[in-house]
């Protein structure tokens, strides 16, 4: 996919996709949005140099034709059954509708094919994969959900999968593979407290992802031992990329703390004291993988070799100066703005 005009034009079918499938007022129309956000992500994925995009792309998308033709099956057999696109808001439609969804997203017990096509994917790709094609799915959940013992299964599976199974990876893709699936266990129950919630922890996620995402692509790394070699002269580089991951992880400092911390106050509010706790214990073991790349490459000391000093650190070094800025400095920021506004 060089051609820069395809990928504007795919770009562009893709959001007009989401778009399609967020302001729909049927099922249907949902599953037409899902559908051409879909065949276009498919062409960004594929590249003829590198076999494990073809493989990534071919996984993919089996894995969203299943989904789809299983959300179509569901819509046309509820649609015969009752008035036609209306979805009776109970807790068994609740979870059958949103069985397909979850799997698009990629929440546990859905996950398995989440790892492996990451693996395969460039790192745009793997942004637009964690960020983008999560949005119409999570809004699809929101608009049906009830917050039944089933949901509360999948959000406890979510966070306790993404908890361990980052724990003995050593690919920087897999670890915010993980990471990602513990996020949408959070989001998930953010859900319960309301709309806006959720969506502002989406933003915080992304925001944090994206500038990870610029740090690891600058410098091409894409394994734990690779850390070590980064910017050794510009330690300024590993400051921004290791706070940003510990925000994160929501080291309480940081912007990614925030979202956690009204979810936690509000979940123990309605008395949900056991669950929210797990939560809190399970993303303590996200921290520690993050930790663990943090200690290693801040100690270890290595000779980095000279083509390391790439051309990238001027054109991407403002950008990841200012978003790692938020990172730091924005629960601070809303913190001072609450208290003077």
């Amino acid at each position: 996919m060089n051609n820069n005009s395809t990928k504007f034009l795919l770009l562009t079918t893709l959001m007009s996709g989401l778009l399609i499938s967020v302001s729909s007022n049927s099922w249907l129309g949902a599953w037409i949005g899902l559908e051409i956000n879909l065949l276009s992500f498919i062409p960004l994925m594929s590249n003829n140099k590198n076999t494990y995009t073809t493989e990534a792309s071919m996984k993919y998308f089996i894995v969203q034709a299943l989904a789809s033709s299983t959300l179509l099956f569901l819509i046309i057999s509820k649609s015969m059954i009752e008035e036609l696109y209306m979805m009776s808001n109970n807790n068994l439609m609740s979870m059958i509708i949103n069985t397909p969804l979850l799997l698009k997203s990629g929440a546990a017990p859905f996950h398995w094919w989440f790892p492996s096509i990451m693996e395969g994917l460039s790192w745009s790709n793997c942004f637009i994969l964690m960020t983008i094609q999560k949005i119409a799915p999570l809004m699809l959940i929101s608009y049906s959900l009830v917050m039944s013992t089933f949901m509360w299964i999948i959000i406890l599976m979510s966070i306790i999968v993404g908890s361990i199974g980052g724990l003995n990876q050593i690919s920087i893709r897999k670890i915010l593979t993980y990471s990602s699936i513990n996020h949408m266990g959070w989001m998930l129950a953010s859900m319960n407290i309301g709309e806006n919630m959720w969506i502002m922890y989406f933003l915080i996620y992304s925001l944090l992802t994206l500038t990870i995402i610029m740090i690891v692509e600058s410098h091409q790394i894409s394994f734990i031992n690779q850390t070590f070699l980064m910017s050794s002269e510009m330690s300024i580089i590993k400051f921004l990329m290791f706070t940003t991951l510990l925000s994160l992880g929501g080291l309480p400092p940081f912007l990614g703390f925030l979202p956690k911390w009204i979810i936690i106050q509000q979940m123990i509010i309605n008395e949900m004291n056991f669950i929210i706790s797990l939560m809190v214990i399970m993303s303590l073991m996200t921290l520690y993988y993050y930790m663990r790349i943090c200690y290693s490459s801040f100690m270890i000391l290595c000779i980095e070799p000279k083509w390391n000093i790439q051309f990238y650190h001027n054109k991407v070094m403002p950008t990841m100066m200012i978003l790692s800025s938020i990172s730091m400095l924005g629960l601070v920021l809303c913190t001072l703005m609450i208290n003077i506004f």
